[in-house]
Protein backbone atom coordinates (compact mmCIF):
# COMPACT_ATOMS: atom_id res chain seq x y z
CA UNK A 1 0.00 0.00 0.00
CA UNK A 2 2.80 2.04 1.30
CA UNK A 3 4.19 2.13 -2.64
CA UNK A 4 0.92 2.09 -4.02
CA UNK A 5 0.76 6.04 -2.19
CA UNK A 6 4.26 6.97 -3.12
CA UNK A 7 3.73 6.39 -6.77
CA UNK A 8 0.00 8.12 -6.66
CA UNK A 9 1.71 11.51 -4.81
CA UNK A 10 4.84 11.11 -7.23
CA UNK A 11 3.03 11.50 -10.34
CA UNK A 12 4.63 14.03 -12.52
CA UNK A 13 1.53 15.84 -13.12
CA UNK A 14 -0.53 14.70 -9.85
CA UNK A 15 -3.50 15.47 -12.07
CA UNK A 16 -6.90 14.08 -10.74
CA UNK A 17 -9.03 10.67 -11.96
CA UNK A 18 -10.80 11.18 -15.64
CA UNK A 19 -14.55 12.07 -14.93
CA UNK A 20 -16.28 8.99 -13.82
CA UNK A 21 -19.49 8.36 -15.89
CA UNK A 22 -23.06 6.78 -14.43
CA UNK A 23 -22.27 3.47 -15.89
CA UNK A 24 -18.87 2.90 -14.36
CA UNK A 25 -20.20 3.92 -11.16
CA UNK A 26 -23.19 1.59 -11.75
CA UNK A 27 -20.73 -1.41 -12.07
CA UNK A 28 -18.65 -0.07 -9.64
CA UNK A 29 -21.80 -0.21 -6.72
CA UNK A 30 -23.00 -3.72 -7.94
CA UNK A 31 -19.75 -5.65 -7.88
CA UNK A 32 -19.64 -3.52 -4.13
CA UNK A 33 -22.60 -5.40 -3.11
CA UNK A 34 -21.62 -8.97 -3.93
CA UNK A 35 -18.29 -7.95 -1.75
CA UNK A 36 -18.95 -6.36 0.82
CA UNK A 37 -18.64 -8.50 3.82
CA UNK A 38 -17.37 -7.95 6.98
CA UNK A 39 -19.82 -5.55 8.84
CA UNK A 40 -19.57 -1.69 8.72
CA UNK A 41 -16.01 -1.66 9.53
CA UNK A 42 -15.22 -3.70 6.87
CA UNK A 43 -17.09 -2.55 4.11
CA UNK A 44 -16.31 1.20 4.62
CA UNK A 45 -12.56 -0.14 4.91
CA UNK A 46 -13.55 -1.51 1.18
CA UNK A 47 -14.78 1.53 0.01
CA UNK A 48 -11.79 3.61 1.45
CA UNK A 49 -9.63 1.48 -0.02
CA UNK A 50 -11.32 1.34 -3.40
CA UNK A 51 -12.26 5.48 -3.95
CA UNK A 52 -9.63 6.59 -1.95
CA UNK A 53 -6.70 5.23 -2.34
CA UNK A 54 -7.15 3.48 -5.72
CA UNK A 55 -9.80 4.66 -7.85
CA UNK A 56 -9.37 8.45 -6.46
CA UNK A 57 -12.59 9.15 -6.66
CA UNK A 58 -12.94 11.19 -3.51
CA UNK A 59 -10.69 12.68 -0.96
CA UNK A 60 -9.91 11.65 2.53
CA UNK A 61 -11.07 14.31 3.86
CA UNK A 62 -14.18 14.22 2.15
CA UNK A 63 -14.54 10.67 2.40
CA UNK A 64 -14.43 10.78 6.54
CA UNK A 65 -16.36 13.86 6.67
CA UNK A 66 -19.07 12.33 4.94
CA UNK A 67 -18.56 9.26 7.37
CA UNK A 68 -19.02 11.12 9.87
CA UNK A 69 -22.51 12.31 8.94
CA UNK A 70 -23.76 8.61 8.07
CA UNK A 71 -22.43 7.82 12.04
CA UNK A 72 -24.77 10.30 13.27
CA UNK A 73 -28.04 9.01 11.29
CA UNK A 74 -29.51 5.86 12.54
CA UNK A 75 -29.29 3.37 9.89
CA UNK A 76 -26.30 1.73 8.47
CA UNK A 77 -23.69 4.07 8.18
CA UNK A 78 -22.01 2.05 5.50
CA UNK A 79 -24.97 1.86 3.31
CA UNK A 80 -25.94 5.33 3.52
CA UNK A 81 -21.78 6.19 3.12
CA UNK A 82 -22.41 4.42 -0.73
CA UNK A 83 -25.97 7.03 -1.11
CA UNK A 84 -23.68 9.61 0.07
CA UNK A 85 -20.68 9.40 -2.60
CA UNK A 86 -23.18 8.22 -4.87
CA UNK A 87 -25.45 11.40 -4.53
CA UNK A 88 -22.08 13.64 -4.31
CA UNK A 89 -20.59 12.21 -7.92
CA UNK A 90 -24.10 11.35 -10.37
CA UNK A 91 -26.97 13.39 -7.79
CA UNK A 92 -30.05 11.64 -6.72
CA UNK A 93 -30.05 8.55 -8.96
CA UNK A 94 -26.54 8.16 -8.67
CA UNK A 95 -27.50 7.99 -4.87
CA UNK A 96 -30.04 5.58 -5.33
CA UNK A 97 -28.33 3.27 -7.40
CA UNK A 98 -25.87 3.44 -4.94
CA UNK A 99 -27.89 2.70 -1.93
CA UNK A 100 -29.76 0.32 -3.41
CA UNK A 101 -27.02 -2.09 -5.33
CA UNK A 102 -25.42 -1.96 -1.80
CA UNK A 103 -28.16 -4.36 -0.55
CA UNK A 104 -29.85 -5.61 -3.70
CA UNK A 105 -27.46 -8.80 -3.85
CA UNK A 106 -27.51 -9.40 -0.01
CA UNK A 107 -31.57 -9.23 -0.41
CA UNK A 108 -31.83 -12.39 -3.09
CA UNK A 109 -29.22 -14.07 -1.12
CA UNK A 110 -30.87 -13.93 2.12
CA UNK A 111 -34.14 -14.54 0.63
CA UNK A 112 -32.69 -17.72 -1.19
CA UNK A 113 -31.15 -19.04 2.24
CA UNK A 114 -34.68 -18.29 3.93
CA UNK A 115 -36.49 -20.29 1.49
CA UNK A 116 -33.98 -23.42 2.07
CA UNK A 117 -34.31 -22.78 6.03
CA UNK A 118 -37.89 -22.69 5.99
CA UNK A 119 -38.63 -25.65 3.38
CA UNK A 120 -35.96 -27.92 3.97
CA UNK A 121 -34.82 -26.90 7.80
CA UNK A 122 -35.48 -30.01 9.49
CA UNK A 123 -33.62 -31.96 7.50
CA UNK A 124 -30.51 -33.69 9.40
CA UNK A 125 -27.83 -31.94 7.38
CA UNK A 126 -29.43 -28.35 7.26
CA UNK A 127 -30.25 -29.10 11.36
CA UNK A 128 -27.24 -29.84 11.74
CA UNK A 129 -25.75 -26.97 10.26
CA UNK A 130 -27.72 -24.59 12.41
CA UNK A 131 -27.09 -26.08 15.42
CA UNK A 132 -23.90 -25.53 15.12
CA UNK A 133 -23.70 -21.80 14.01
CA UNK A 134 -25.89 -20.74 17.06
CA UNK A 135 -23.06 -20.97 18.96
CA UNK A 136 -20.74 -18.92 17.20
CA UNK A 137 -23.84 -15.87 16.69
CA UNK A 138 -23.05 -16.07 20.58
CA UNK A 139 -19.20 -15.42 20.75
CA UNK A 140 -19.66 -13.01 17.65
CA UNK A 141 -22.50 -10.69 20.08
CA UNK A 142 -19.84 -11.09 22.43
CA UNK A 143 -16.91 -9.80 20.35
CA UNK A 144 -19.35 -6.78 18.77
CA UNK A 145 -19.90 -5.65 22.76
CA UNK A 146 -16.05 -5.90 23.41
CA UNK A 147 -15.38 -4.05 20.04
CA UNK A 148 -17.63 -1.71 20.53
CA UNK A 149 -16.99 -0.93 23.90
CA UNK A 150 -13.11 -0.94 23.58
CA UNK A 151 -13.52 2.27 20.85
CA UNK A 152 -16.47 4.11 22.66
CA UNK A 153 -15.68 3.48 26.70
CA UNK A 154 -13.07 5.77 27.56
CA UNK A 155 -14.08 7.14 30.86
CA UNK A 156 -16.16 6.14 34.10
CA UNK A 157 -19.72 8.51 32.70
CA UNK A 158 -19.57 6.01 29.40
CA UNK A 159 -18.88 3.11 31.53
CA UNK A 160 -21.91 4.26 34.10
CA UNK A 161 -24.13 4.73 30.91
CA UNK A 162 -23.40 1.17 29.54
CA UNK A 163 -24.27 -0.71 32.74
CA UNK A 164 -27.57 1.83 33.43
CA UNK A 165 -28.52 0.55 29.51
CA UNK A 166 -27.98 -2.54 30.91
CA UNK A 167 -29.84 -2.69 33.44
CA UNK A 168 -32.46 -0.83 31.76
CA UNK A 169 -33.23 -3.83 28.98
CA UNK A 170 -32.64 -6.29 31.21
CA UNK A 171 -33.79 -6.06 34.54
CA UNK A 172 -36.56 -3.23 33.96
CA UNK A 173 -37.39 -4.44 30.53
CA UNK A 174 -37.20 -0.73 28.94
CA UNK A 175 -38.01 -0.51 25.31
CA UNK A 176 -34.68 0.15 23.40
CA UNK A 177 -36.22 3.44 21.77
CA UNK A 178 -36.45 4.97 25.12
CA UNK A 179 -33.19 4.13 25.99
CA UNK A 180 -32.14 5.68 23.15
CA UNK A 181 -33.51 8.44 23.99
CA UNK A 182 -32.40 9.01 27.29
CA UNK A 183 -29.13 8.20 26.50
CA UNK A 184 -29.19 10.93 23.86
CA UNK A 185 -30.44 13.82 26.25
CA UNK A 186 -27.66 12.48 28.64
CA UNK A 187 -25.22 13.12 25.76
CA UNK A 188 -26.90 16.76 24.62
CA UNK A 189 -26.70 17.68 28.22
CA UNK A 190 -23.59 16.22 29.50
CA UNK A 191 -21.50 17.85 26.53
CA UNK A 192 -22.26 21.48 27.68
CA UNK A 193 -21.72 20.84 31.07
CA UNK A 194 -18.75 18.47 30.61
CA UNK A 195 -17.57 18.00 27.16
CA UNK A 196 -14.37 16.18 27.97
CA UNK A 197 -16.51 13.18 28.70
CA UNK A 198 -18.16 12.92 25.21
CA UNK A 199 -15.20 13.32 23.24
CA UNK A 200 -14.31 10.15 21.41
CA UNK A 201 -13.80 10.16 17.94
CA UNK A 202 -15.30 8.43 15.18
CA UNK A 203 -12.68 5.39 15.25
CA UNK A 204 -11.82 5.55 12.00
CA UNK A 205 -8.58 6.85 11.81
CA UNK A 206 -7.54 10.70 10.82
CA UNK A 207 -7.44 12.55 7.42
CA UNK A 208 -3.70 13.02 7.23
CA UNK A 209 -2.12 10.77 4.14
CA UNK A 210 -2.22 11.88 0.95
CA UNK A 211 -3.10 9.56 -2.09
CA UNK A 212 -2.89 11.99 -4.98
CA UNK A 213 -5.10 14.66 -6.57
CA UNK A 214 -8.94 13.14 -6.20
CA UNK A 215 -12.03 13.76 -8.72
CA UNK A 216 -13.58 15.25 -5.45
CA UNK A 217 -10.71 16.76 -3.95
CA UNK A 218 -10.62 18.78 -0.24
CA UNK A 219 -10.87 22.01 -2.92
CA UNK A 220 -13.13 20.74 -5.09
CA UNK A 221 -16.30 23.42 -5.10
CA UNK A 222 -19.13 21.43 -3.73
CA UNK A 223 -21.75 20.61 -7.30
CA UNK A 224 -24.63 23.11 -7.65
CA UNK A 225 -27.06 19.80 -7.01
CA UNK A 226 -25.49 19.67 -3.38
CA UNK A 227 -25.78 23.06 -2.78
CA UNK A 228 -28.12 23.51 0.60
CA UNK A 229 -31.06 25.35 0.98
CA UNK A 230 -34.14 25.08 3.52
CA UNK A 231 -36.36 24.96 0.72
CA UNK A 232 -34.64 21.82 -0.80
CA UNK A 233 -34.34 20.34 2.40
CA UNK A 234 -38.33 20.57 2.98
CA UNK A 235 -38.75 19.56 -0.31
CA UNK A 236 -36.72 16.14 -0.05
CA UNK A 237 -38.56 15.88 2.88
CA UNK A 238 -41.99 16.19 1.92
CA UNK A 239 -41.35 13.95 -1.23
CA UNK A 240 -39.77 11.23 1.07
CA UNK A 241 -42.92 11.27 3.36
CA UNK A 242 -45.20 11.51 0.85
CA UNK A 243 -43.51 7.97 -0.85
CA UNK A 244 -43.94 6.34 2.77
CA UNK A 245 -47.10 7.21 3.36
CA UNK A 246 -48.45 6.19 -0.77
CA UNK A 247 -47.15 2.78 0.03
CA UNK A 248 -48.51 2.48 3.61
CA UNK A 249 -51.68 4.13 2.77
CA UNK A 250 -52.02 1.39 -0.21
CA UNK A 251 -50.97 -1.47 2.13
CA UNK A 252 -53.93 -0.54 4.41
CA UNK A 253 -56.41 0.20 2.19
CA UNK A 254 -55.05 -3.39 0.20
CA UNK A 255 -55.06 -5.59 3.62
CA UNK A 256 -56.38 -3.29 6.71
CA UNK A 257 -54.72 -2.01 9.57
CA UNK A 258 -54.04 -5.23 11.28
CA UNK A 259 -53.19 -7.55 8.40
CA UNK A 260 -49.43 -8.71 8.76
CA UNK A 261 -48.11 -6.95 5.94
CA UNK A 262 -49.34 -3.77 7.21
CA UNK A 263 -48.07 -4.15 10.40
CA UNK A 264 -44.69 -4.73 9.08
CA UNK A 265 -44.37 -1.23 7.03
CA UNK A 266 -45.15 0.46 10.31
CA UNK A 267 -43.17 -1.62 12.70
CA UNK A 268 -40.16 -1.55 10.68
CA UNK A 269 -39.98 2.06 10.08
CA UNK A 270 -39.56 2.91 13.63
CA UNK A 271 -37.11 -0.12 13.76
CA UNK A 272 -35.36 1.80 11.06
CA UNK A 273 -35.31 5.48 13.07
CA UNK A 274 -33.75 3.20 16.26
CA UNK A 275 -30.95 1.91 14.57
CA UNK A 276 -28.48 4.10 16.26
CA UNK A 277 -25.24 2.43 16.90
CA UNK A 278 -25.51 -0.82 13.94
CA UNK A 279 -27.55 -3.72 13.32
CA UNK A 280 -26.57 -5.25 17.09
CA UNK A 281 -27.99 -2.30 18.32
CA UNK A 282 -31.55 -2.53 16.90
CA UNK A 283 -31.74 -6.32 16.91
CA UNK A 284 -33.48 -5.80 21.00
CA UNK A 285 -36.06 -3.65 19.56
CA UNK A 286 -36.73 -6.14 16.26
CA UNK A 287 -36.84 -9.23 18.85
CA UNK A 288 -38.99 -7.92 21.25
CA UNK A 289 -41.65 -6.78 18.44
CA UNK A 290 -41.21 -9.37 16.25
CA UNK A 291 -40.98 -12.51 18.46
CA UNK A 292 -42.33 -11.44 21.58
CA UNK A 293 -45.38 -9.34 20.25
CA UNK A 294 -45.98 -10.35 16.51
CA UNK A 295 -44.86 -13.68 17.07
CA UNK A 296 -43.80 -13.40 13.12
CA UNK A 297 -41.23 -15.32 14.31
CA UNK A 298 -39.64 -17.56 17.48
CA UNK A 299 -36.56 -17.16 19.26
CA UNK A 300 -34.19 -19.52 17.55
CA UNK A 301 -35.41 -18.43 14.48
CA UNK A 302 -33.84 -14.93 14.90
CA UNK A 303 -30.48 -16.23 16.35
CA UNK A 304 -30.64 -18.33 12.52
CA UNK A 305 -31.43 -15.21 11.06
CA UNK A 306 -28.93 -13.52 12.60
CA UNK A 307 -26.10 -16.40 11.54
CA UNK A 308 -27.40 -16.67 7.98
CA UNK A 309 -26.64 -12.37 7.88
CA UNK A 310 -23.53 -12.95 9.25
CA UNK A 311 -22.23 -14.80 6.26
CA UNK A 312 -24.20 -12.91 3.65
CA UNK A 313 -22.47 -9.50 1.69
CA UNK A 314 -23.89 -6.00 2.92
CA UNK A 315 -25.33 -4.67 5.99
CA UNK A 316 -25.97 -6.87 8.67
CA UNK A 317 -29.71 -4.72 9.52
CA UNK A 318 -29.79 -6.71 6.37
CA UNK A 319 -31.77 -9.54 8.81
CA UNK A 320 -34.78 -7.98 9.07
CA UNK A 321 -35.09 -9.59 5.25
CA UNK A 322 -34.76 -12.54 7.02
CA UNK A 323 -37.36 -11.66 9.96
CA UNK A 324 -40.01 -10.54 7.04
CA UNK A 325 -39.20 -13.85 5.03
CA UNK A 326 -40.41 -16.14 7.81
CA UNK A 327 -42.95 -13.86 9.11
CA UNK A 328 -44.38 -13.80 5.62
CA UNK A 329 -44.45 -17.75 5.14
CA UNK A 330 -45.92 -18.29 9.02
CA UNK A 331 -48.79 -15.50 8.72
CA UNK A 332 -49.87 -16.83 5.17
CA UNK A 333 -51.20 -13.48 4.25
CA UNK A 334 -51.73 -15.00 0.22
CA UNK A 335 -52.87 -18.71 1.96
CA UNK A 336 -51.64 -21.80 2.39
CA UNK A 337 -51.53 -22.38 -0.95
CA UNK A 338 -48.88 -19.38 -1.72
CA UNK A 339 -46.30 -19.15 1.24
CA UNK A 340 -43.60 -18.20 -0.72
CA UNK A 341 -45.71 -15.58 -2.33
CA UNK A 342 -46.56 -14.25 0.93
CA UNK A 343 -42.64 -14.43 2.63
CA UNK A 344 -41.27 -12.66 -0.64
CA UNK A 345 -43.46 -10.32 -0.55
CA UNK A 346 -43.11 -9.91 3.47
CA UNK A 347 -39.49 -9.74 3.39
CA UNK A 348 -39.58 -6.73 0.02
CA UNK A 349 -41.82 -4.84 2.52
CA UNK A 350 -39.21 -5.00 5.07
CA UNK A 351 -36.52 -4.09 3.48
CA UNK A 352 -37.77 -1.26 1.70
CA UNK A 353 -39.70 0.22 4.88
CA UNK A 354 -36.40 -0.40 6.88
CA UNK A 355 -34.06 1.27 4.13
CA UNK A 356 -36.53 4.26 2.67
CA UNK A 357 -35.38 6.48 6.16
CA UNK A 358 -31.14 6.07 5.22
CA UNK A 359 -32.08 7.65 1.37
CA UNK A 360 -34.22 10.69 2.90
CA UNK A 361 -31.67 11.03 5.55
CA UNK A 362 -28.92 11.52 2.87
CA UNK A 363 -30.96 13.61 0.44
CA UNK A 364 -31.83 15.94 3.15
CA UNK A 365 -29.10 16.36 4.84
CA UNK A 366 -26.16 15.98 2.64
CA UNK A 367 -26.56 19.30 1.12
CA UNK A 368 -26.19 20.99 4.62
CA UNK A 369 -23.37 18.87 5.15
CA UNK A 370 -21.53 20.08 2.44
CA UNK A 371 -21.58 23.65 3.56
CA UNK A 372 -20.14 22.70 7.01
CA UNK A 373 -16.27 20.86 5.32
CA UNK A 374 -15.69 20.95 9.94
CA UNK A 375 -16.66 18.99 12.98
CA UNK A 376 -20.07 17.90 13.40
CA UNK A 377 -21.82 19.00 16.59
CA UNK A 378 -23.53 15.77 17.23
CA UNK A 379 -20.68 14.13 19.39
CA UNK A 380 -21.56 14.16 22.49
CA UNK A 381 -25.22 12.41 22.14
CA UNK A 382 -23.64 10.18 19.68
CA UNK A 383 -21.22 9.08 22.77
CA UNK A 384 -23.50 8.60 25.36
CA UNK A 385 -25.95 6.15 22.74
CA UNK A 386 -23.20 4.27 21.86
CA UNK A 387 -22.67 3.99 25.49
CA UNK A 388 -25.94 3.08 25.80
CA UNK A 389 -25.40 0.43 22.94
CA UNK A 390 -22.65 -1.44 23.79
CA UNK A 391 -25.04 -2.55 27.09
CA UNK A 392 -28.04 -3.65 24.93
CA UNK A 393 -26.04 -5.56 22.79
CA UNK A 394 -24.19 -7.36 25.96
CA UNK A 395 -27.63 -7.78 26.98
CA UNK A 396 -28.46 -9.43 23.39
CA UNK A 397 -25.62 -11.70 23.83
CA UNK A 398 -26.71 -13.34 26.98
CA UNK A 399 -30.14 -13.22 25.44
CA UNK A 400 -28.96 -15.61 22.81
CA UNK A 401 -26.57 -17.33 25.29
CA UNK A 402 -29.32 -18.53 26.99
CA UNK A 403 -31.56 -19.77 24.70
CA UNK A 404 -28.77 -21.87 22.98
CA UNK A 405 -27.11 -23.43 25.91
CA UNK A 406 -30.72 -24.28 27.81
CA UNK A 407 -32.55 -24.70 24.52
CA UNK A 408 -35.16 -26.03 26.57
CA UNK A 409 -35.42 -23.61 29.47
CA UNK A 410 -33.58 -23.59 32.97
CA UNK A 411 -35.00 -26.88 33.69
CA UNK A 412 -34.08 -28.40 30.81
CA UNK A 413 -30.11 -30.06 30.43
CA UNK A 414 -27.33 -27.67 29.56
CA UNK A 415 -26.39 -28.11 26.17
CA UNK A 416 -22.10 -28.87 26.61
CA UNK A 417 -21.78 -29.44 23.17
CA UNK A 418 -23.06 -25.41 22.83
CA UNK A 419 -21.19 -24.20 25.52
CA UNK A 420 -17.80 -26.26 23.68
CA UNK A 421 -18.25 -24.50 20.48
CA UNK A 422 -19.14 -21.06 21.71
CA UNK A 423 -15.72 -21.07 23.60
CA UNK A 424 -14.03 -22.17 20.42
CA UNK A 425 -15.46 -19.39 18.64
CA UNK A 426 -15.14 -16.96 21.25
CA UNK A 427 -11.11 -17.73 21.13
CA UNK A 428 -11.06 -17.85 17.66
CA UNK A 429 -12.59 -13.97 17.22
CA UNK A 430 -10.84 -12.40 20.68
CA UNK A 431 -7.75 -14.10 20.49
CA UNK A 432 -6.76 -15.22 16.55
CA UNK A 433 -8.74 -12.51 15.30
CA UNK A 434 -10.76 -14.61 12.80
CA UNK A 435 -12.96 -13.54 10.30
CA UNK A 436 -16.91 -14.24 11.15
CA UNK A 437 -17.36 -15.86 8.22
CA UNK A 438 -14.88 -18.59 8.70
CA UNK A 439 -16.14 -19.14 12.44
CA UNK A 440 -19.66 -19.34 11.14
CA UNK A 441 -18.94 -22.01 8.39
CA UNK A 442 -16.56 -23.95 10.83
CA UNK A 443 -19.05 -24.05 13.47
CA UNK A 444 -21.87 -25.17 11.19
CA UNK A 445 -19.62 -28.11 9.63
CA UNK A 446 -18.94 -29.25 13.41
CA UNK A 447 -22.57 -29.08 14.32
CA UNK A 448 -23.60 -30.87 10.90
CA UNK A 449 -21.04 -33.85 12.03
CA UNK A 450 -22.21 -33.76 15.70
CA UNK A 451 -25.85 -34.07 14.70
CA UNK A 452 -25.17 -36.56 12.00
CA UNK A 453 -22.93 -39.19 14.02
CA UNK A 454 -24.11 -38.80 17.89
Amino acid sequence: MDATNKNNVSTPSNLAPEPVSFTQAFWYWLRLGFISFGGPAGQISIMHHDLVEKKRWISEKRFLHALNYCMVLPGPEAQQLATYIGWLMHRTWGGIIAGVLFVLPSFFILVGLAYVYMAYGNVPAVAGVLYGIKPAVVAIVLFAAYRIGSRALKNSVLWSITALAFIAIFALKVPFPIIVLIAGLIGYFGGRISPHHFKVGSGHGAADKDFGRALIDDDTPTPSHALFSWKKMAKVAAIGLAIWSLFMAALVIKYGWSNAFTQMGWFFTKAALMTFGGAYAVLPYVYQGAVEHYHWLNPTQMIDGLALGETTPGPLIMVVTFVGFVGGWVTQVFGPDAVLASAFVAASIVTFFTFLPSFVFIFMGGPFIETTHGNLKFTAPLSAITAAVVGVIFNLALFFAYHVFWPLGLTGPIDWFSIGLTSLATIAVFRFKVNVIPVILTCGVLGMLFKLFS
